[in-house]
């Protein structure tokens, strides 16, 4: 069947503008009228290629301007997010996939995206679905309490949101934000999504891994980290990656882990980890070990608060499989190969 694809500019009605995006003139605040002029040609030049369908010597006659340059103002209007794309053809088969994990486990909400079998990566799919399903989130107008987990799918999906006014809302991390050499954690991605949407953003301004659960239990008793643990808690929804906890670990490749460490909770049956919690293949989470040291908030209550993981491939399928049939999780965004598997392995 055919595909439809539509594209949306998404330019508000009022001046959007941004702090030193472009060369211009400063009026007050360091915002500047000609990026909001250069906005307004770049979502014009989107608009033409994308929906009209003209091509860039014709957007360029169009606007008056170099080839060039209207190459760059469509290349703009997609990295400002004012290009947003909508498969409005339902792929049948991720549908089916989604609604057979809804039934088997009991999920609150499933997502499944097509998978590329040439690809590599894995983000590509799940983290564009992710990003829409936040996004979607975080233009609800009632005001809601957003929790944020970490890794390099998550991170993917952040970076792919649009600026985004949303002042009503709170997003809180749920891990620690300081890697061991003291250095900002590059995964921890409340930071980067408080760069794209305004709204109260709560970090955890802990390490991921405390050296003692002395040290972690100390930690947890400050005023500022209970009041943010306790935010955590009352999460309306939570995003949050699956880490596979084989030979090559994101935790052990990181830093947040030595060799020995991972090798002890492999031994203890440890299939995967959310947050930094690592737990065995039934969902439950390893006693001592790491886990005694983990400065993380614990995962929202699956009661009060939708919690979607956002994982796909082999590597991370016991996780997956595990979370899920632990009831870590109660919501899912993967794709179809992942899928699949999960079901043939129920």
């Amino acid at each position: 069947p055919v595909t439809w694809v539509a594209i949306q500019t998404m330019l508000p009605a009022t001046a959007r503008l941004r702090p030193n995006a472009l060369a211009g003139p400063r009026e007050g605040n360091g915002w500047t009228m000609a990026n909001d002029s250069r906005l307004d040609d770049a979502a014009r030049a989107g608009w033409l290629y994308y929906v009209a369908g003209n091509t860039q010597d014709q957007i360029a006659a169009k606007l008056g301007v170099s080839r060039q340059s209207a190459q760059r103002l469509v290349s703009l209007a997609v990295s400002e997010g004012l290009v947003k794309v909508h498969i409005d053809h339902p792929i049948a088969q991720c549908l089916d996939l989604a609604r057979r994990l809804v039934e088997r486990f009991g999920l609150k909400h499933c997502e499944v995206v097509p998978t590329d079998p040439a690809s590599t990566s894995t983000t590509l799919g799940v983290a564009q679905a992710a990003a829409a399903e936040i996004e979607r989130w975080l233009r609800r107008q009632q005001p809601i309490v957003m929790a944020i987990g970490t890794g390099r799918t998550l991170k993917a999906a952040i970076e792919l949101l649009p600026r985004l006014e949303c002042r009503q809302h709170k997003v809180v991390s749920l891990t620690g934000n300081i890697a061991p050499d003291g250095s900002a954690a590059y995964y921890n991605v409340i930071f980067t999504m408080a760069d794209k949407v305004t709204a109260r953003s709560f970090p955890m301004p802990l390490p991921v891994i405390a050296s003692s659960q002395a040290e972690r239990d100390t930690l947890h008793q400050q005023p500022m980290i209970r009041s943010t643990l306790a935010l955590a808690g009352q999460a309306n929804v939570t995003f949050v990656g699956v880490g596979d906890l084989g030979d090559e670990a994101p935790l052990y490749l990181d830093g947040f882990i030595s060799r020995e460490e991972l090798e002890a909770l492999q031994r203890a049956g440890a299939v995967g980890e959310m947050v930094g919690w690592a737990f065995d293949a039934e969902g439950r989470l390893i006693e001592g070990i790491t886990n005694g040291r983990v400065t993380s908030s614990p995962i929202p209550d699956r009661g009060t608060s939708l919690v979607i993981a956002i994982a796909k491939g082999r590597l991370k399928l016991p996780g997956i499989a595990a979370a899920i049939r632990g009831g870590l999780i109660n919501g899912l965004i993967t794709d179809e190969a992942t899928a699949t598997e999960l079901l043939g392995k129920s």
